[in-house]
């Protein structure tokens, strides 16, 4: 085998994982998951503030 196959089947592969994570990341069954994940930033829980308060606290002791 010479360089040039070896670039061929590397760039074959890098095209084919390419094609796999499109088909993935666009695929409906994931939507809802993925929705969530876009969410997560302004999800408010009351425990990430008392988090935030323990954090405090020890620092200003």
């Amino acid at each position: 085998m010479d360089i040039g196959t070896l670039r061929g089947l590397g760039t074959a592969l890098v095209l084919i994982a390419f094609v796999g994570m499109l088909i993935w990341v666009f695929s409906s069954k994931r939507k809802k998951s993925f929705d969530e994940a876009a969410n997560l930033p302004f999800d408010d829980e009351p425990e990430s503030g008392k988090r935030d308060d323990k954090a405090s606290r020890s620092k200003n002791e």
